[in-house]
């Protein structure tokens, strides 16, 4: 068939081609105003980065992610006692499961990431990233940008994250966590010198640290105190009936006047006494009017340092009053002061920026100590000293019934420091660890020592270490087709029973039914899924029977939670619609 073409066609190839090139000049306009646009709001100080495509991130758009239990992998010594997780896979999926699971539940997280040395210590899109690659710091920060914002949902507004991290990345890491938590949030950066021995350079000094960045979920967060160690407690080497006590100057160092203007006030004093005169706050001055005139031999005396900076004293006018009785005068530099008696504050005291303790050494409490537990594994490359963990674990809450995450498992040193807490006060903390299996972490070092951990075991001398107890639940990451059909979300519903345990903490199954399953938790808790329409009667009736509240899921198409189904019993059931729930969360995280 040949093709028949009039002349009044030919005549209109021009207009047409001109049409086409107008078309795509405006399309390219378009871009291009688009992009300018973009630039135009970009921020103006901060962190800016060349944002690499991830492909653990991309594949979510297609794949939901979920859990499958590894059951023969699960260790119960108690069945009151808390359950503890380890989930095996990428932690961006793990962390996308959490998302639905746990959001706003986490009162601490504790990470070790990649240091990107430069030394393929890390991979991004499945290949190394070396010192040689131009994108390296770019790929770490959009790494840690994408896990950072989802761990931020996981934690309660009180809770606290903690980033280990040494000097490679340490400027750009700080940047982020601003971004991503508020430089409100910053709690404080302590420097922990782990490594006594130091790492040489190739240019520069020996390294002897590395850096713990803490920061808090929202004005909520609040640091809690550590114990004194012996020197510090060694300082108060004095005694009265009171207890043990050290002289300390009455003027707080470091402070300023402006911090807190109504703790800047006269003292009376003599090389014998010390006096809080009677005193009326101004307001509108903003400063103490005395009331009474010194006597003779007493001098006023202020909060203000040797170079002339006016700064504060260390209780307010009323305690001060109060607390008179602990206070001397003494003779410095030709001047007289104010001393009170310090005394230990059983509490504890406030972390500082400097950690500098033996049992930090990385190498005698956390190489050594993987020795000990593994005679014939080779050594995990740099694991953390769990004193120095435990201790940045103590710091982030003091909660005896604290929930951890740590999605840098690695060799499971948080879940070690978790247990050891609870071991040395009765605690019943729980922790959730998520690390990949690259070179059999999860598999050969990570889970087999959290169940010697558990269990006991024979250290290298073949000496018995007793186990601490305890309960493990061990989970692999699974995929469903995001596509939402009827098919894909009745595939959804039939593999999220795990995550549904996970997220209302009931695991042991008490009754399977046709289409149907309960769980409990001790004896308070109780959750019911309905997986299809032919397991409502029979469920039902099992509730009847148990006649207690059940957290129920059940499957529906769309987003309704079929409560015309159990009216009957609507007493019984906090109803959930499966699989809408799930996807309602993963909509807003993988749009």
């Amino acid at each position: 068939m040949g093709l028949s073409v009039s002349a009044s066609d030919i005549e209109t190839i021009p207009a047409m081609l001109q049409n086409i090139k107008n078309k795509e000049f405006l399309a390219r306009i378009s871009e291009l105003e688009a992009e300018i646009k973009k630039l135009k709001s970009r921020k103006k100080y901060g962190l800016v980065w060349e944002n690499r495509p991830e492909e653990v991130v991309d594949s979510c758009k297609h794949k939901l992610p979920v859990l499958a239990e590894e059951q023969n992998k699960e260790i119960i010594t108690d069945s009151k006692s808390p359950v503890n997780i380890l989930i095996e896979g990428d932690n961006y999926n793990s962390l996308s499961v959490l998302n639905y699971t746990h959001q706003g539940k986490i009162d601490a997280i504790y990470i070790d990431p990649p240091y990107n040395t430069g030394a393929k210590d890390w991979k991004y899109n499945n290949d190394y990233v070396d010192a040689t690659d131009s994108y390296r710091h770019s790929k770490w920060i959009s790494f840690m940008n994408k896990r950072l914002k989802l761990a931020r949902n996981l934690l309660k507004d009180s809770g606290i994250i903690c980033v280990t991290i040494d000097d490679y990345e340490v400027s750009r890491l700080l940047l982020l966590m601003e971004e991503i938590f508020d430089e409100a949030n910053h709690l404080g950066t302590v420097v922990i010198r782990n490594n006594p021995a130091g790492r040489s350079t190739t240019k520069g000094v020996s390294i002897t640290h590395e850096y713990a960045i803490f920061f808090g979920k929202s004005h909520k967060s609040q640091v809690c105190r550590l114990e004194r160690n012996q020197l510090q407690i060694d300082r108060y080497d004095q005694k009265d009936s009171r207890g043990a006590f050290e002289w300390v100057n009455f003027r707080k160092p470091g402070s300023m006047r402006i911090e807190s203007p109504s703790m800047f006030y006269p003292i009376y004093i003599t090389a014998d006494s010390v006096r809080i005169p009677n005193m009326k706050w101004d307001s509108d001055k903003e400063e103490w009017d005395t009331l009474e005139k010194p006597e003779q031999d007493e001098m006023v005396i202020y909060p203000i340092d040797d170079n002339g900076e006016e700064r504060r004293w260390r209780y307010g006018v009323e305690r001060a009053r109060l607390e008179v009785k602990e206070f001397k005068s003494k003779m410095q530099k030709g001047k007289l002061h104010a001393y009170v008696k310090g005394r230990i504050n059983e509490e504890g005291i406030l972390p500082m920026t400097w950690w500098d303790k033996k049992e930090y050494s990385s190498t005698a409490y956390g190489t050594n100590l993987l020795k000990e537990m593994f005679s014939e594994l080779q050594v995990f490359s740099y694991p953390k000293s769990i004193f120095a963990v435990m201790d940045c674990l103590k710091v982030m809450t003091d909660k005896k019934d604290a929930t951890f995450l740590d999605f840098f498992a690695g060799s499971g040193t948080t879940g070690h420091a978790v247990m050891a807490l609870n071991k040395n006060d009765s605690g019943n903390r729980k922790f959730i660890l998520c690390t990949n299996n690259e070179n059999k972490i999860a598999e050969d070092i990570c889970y087999p020592r959290i169940k010697k951990v558990i269990n006991g075991y024979k250290n290298q001398k073949t000496e018995n270490v007793k186990g601490f107890g305890g309960n493990l639940k061990y989970f692999k990451a699974d995929f469903v087709d995001a596509k939402q059909t009827d098919q894909n979300k009745r595939k959804l519903v039939e593999k999220s029973t795990e995550m549904l345990c996970l997220k209302e903490d009931c695991f042991e199954q008490v009754k399977k039914g046709q289409n149907f399953k309960i769980f409990k938790n001790g004896e308070s808790k109780y959750l019911g899924i309905v997986y299809d329409d032919t397991g409502i009667e029979p469920f039902k009736k099992e509730i009847q029977k148990l006649n207690e509240k059940v957290v129920t899921y059940i499957f529906s198409l769309d987003d309704s939670a079929r409560e015309e189904e159990f009216e009957d019993i609507k007493k019984l059931v906090d109803l959930k619609p499966i699989p809408a729930v799930i996807l309602n969360v993963y909509k807003q995280i993988f749009k």
